[in-house]
């Protein structure tokens, strides 16, 4: 009991490290201290998902819609300030929501629910790797299903995914389209990070790490540009997604599209279309 305990503590000990390294540098320590260690969590996930949105959308929007808009986009293809903005402002309204899901994983993880551990100490470098490839092709396995029956339940797709599918052409998305879901919807297409840690032995800060860069991938699969990487699921496949509704559900491969037969490639004379 007392190993288990010790187990548990290196837990809690590390996400209060990580409470403190965000919330010190961000608000002063009379508004975050008094907290109980739950609610520090969710502000601290609050504000880093903020930061990670805003800085990435921004920089991503500057690079592609200025530095680089001759290489990329025409001028009527480039979506407006007001989608934008628009974007930003659902995004904005399920951010609290969505960061509680990190919170929420990491008060299971804490009380040795799942299989997470603290240390790399359990397993050797080459296992290690053996279970994050494991974790990351259970993930794209149960993403591309909770998408798909997001779109194939009307009741689903109606009163949830549709808030996101308002952007469904190239002039209306942009890298701020990545997190501009209903609060619910983003949730459940996260869910399978945490219901993945239940199910194989991951590192915690492998897990955080990956469910926060969910935001830098969402925006770079909605900014219209098609790096044709085979066989990642690029923007070029996403945008597909948008248009067509029925094809390329996967997330960051186009693995489970190609198994489930839903996929639908990027054709020679779109891309060339999108360059111009």
């Amino acid at each position: 009991m007392a190993v288990e305990n010790e187990f548990l503590t290196q837990f809690v000990e590390e996400t209060t490290f990580y409470n403190r390294i965000i919330l010190s540098h961000l608000l002063p320590a009379n508004l975050w201290e008094p907290l109980p260690h739950f609610l520090q969590t969710w502000l601290r996930n609050y504000l880093a998902g903020n930061l990670l949105y805003f800085i990435s959308g921004f920089l991503w929007c500057f690079y592609i819609y200025y530095l680089k808009l001759n290489v990329y986009f025409s001028k009527d293809s480039i979506p407006t300030k007001k989608a934008m903005i628009m974007q930003i402002h659902v995004a904005m309204k399920a951010m609290p929501w969505y960061t509680l899901l990190p919170t929420v994983s990491e008060y299971m993880i804490e009380r040795g629910w799942t299989k997470c551990h603290s240390t790399l100490d359990h397993f050797n470098w080459f296992l290690s790797l053996v279970y994050i490839t494991l974790y990351l092709l259970l993930v794209e396995f149960m993403i591309y299903w909770v998408h798909k029956e997001l779109h194939d339940i009307k009741f689903l797709y109606k009163h949830l995914h549709a808030t996101h599918h308002m952007y469904n052409k190239q002039n209306t998305l942009s890298p701020f389209a990545g997190l501009a879901f209903h609060p619910l919807d983003g949730i459940l297409q996260a869910v399978p990070h945490v219901i993945a840690l239940f199910i194989l032995p991951i590192h915690l800060i492998t897990h955080l790490s990956l469910l926060f860069l969910e935001g830098i991938w969402t925006a770079s699969i909605h900014d219209c540009i098609h790096g044709n990487i085979w066989p990642i699921m690029g923007a070029g496949y996403h945008t597909i997604h948008h248009t067509t509704y029925k094809h390329n559900y996967g997330h960051y491969t186009i693995w489970m599209d190609w198994m489930f037969g839903t996929l639908k490639v990027p054709l020679a004379e779109d891309d060339n279309e999108k360059v111009k």
